[in-house]
């Protein structure tokens, strides 16, 4: 609720309903397992459970959003019946059934701890726009899934090769998780604002999944009417 540039945006209607019931109703859509919105605020959790679904509160100190979800985790879950646990960010309404089932993909390998989603830039405008987190990915065998070698906003910092657009959506191994929480944000964390290269700095290995084009996440006003626009002919699901 606290966005400085779009102050109370979950609560955003976009046709009528909370942009995080949007969120909500996608990751149902998706059928990977239940779903739950972590929040601060009692104002999304009721605006969450008037439309159907389930909604817990977490403190307000959660540095990342994958501190929040295994507060909320740890309640709910206390047998750790769960093994997997997908962190989708409340602001990406639009996001597609089919990449929130992707991002599972990169488990095949034994070896990953996290799993995310990766898009081709679409230009040479997003990849110099500092509000778009590069990715530097290793492909294997020309394939959709590879391992996450690095990530920036400035493509100077990362090395040769193709980069990607970061699709801010972490799947995570429960034990990865519970590590990846415990550990204090490294300095490069600190200095470039994205978490996931805590996790990097760590030692920890990143699947990456590719997919065809980033979904509109929602950080300003205009965003919002864009996410509007696209989701004009989605039909309800409740």
């Amino acid at each position: 609720m606290g966005s400085t540039r779009f102050p109370g945006k979950p609560l955003a209607l976009i046709n009528g309903d909370p942009m995080i019931v949007h969120v909500w109703r996608r990751a149902t859509e998706a059928g990977i397992g239940p779903v739950v919105v972590a929040c601060e605020d009692q104002e999304i959790a009721d605006a969450v459970r008037d439309a159907g679904g389930r909604a817990e509160l977490s403190g307000s100190h959660h540095p990342s959003g994958s501190d929040r979800i295994f507060e909320v985790l740890t309640g709910i879950d206390p047998d750790q019946a769960f093994d997997v646990v997908v962190n989708l960010q409340g602001d990406m309404p639009a996001m597609e059934q089919a990449a929130l089932t992707a991002v599972l993909e990169p488990f095949a390998d034994p070896d990953v701890d996290i799993a995310t989603l990766v898009s081709p830039l679409a230009d040479d405008a997003e990849l110099s726009d500092p509000h778009v987190v590069k990715a530097q990915i290793e492909f294997k065998n020309g394939g959709s899934v590879g391992t996450a070698i690095d990530f920036a906003r400035d493509p100077e910092l990362l090395g040769a090769g193709p980069l990607y657009h970061h699709i801010g959506v972490y799947a995570y191994r429960r034990p990865a998780l519970a590590q990846f929480v415990g550990m204090d944000p490294s300095a490069r964390e600190k200095d470039f604002g994205l978490e996931q290269l805590r996790a990097l700095d760590a030692g920890m290995t990143i699947g990456a999944r590719l997919v065809d084009s980033f979904p509109v996440g929602v950080d300003t006003p205009a965003d919002l009417a864009r996410a509007q626009a696209i989701l004009a002919g989605s039909p309800r699901t409740d």
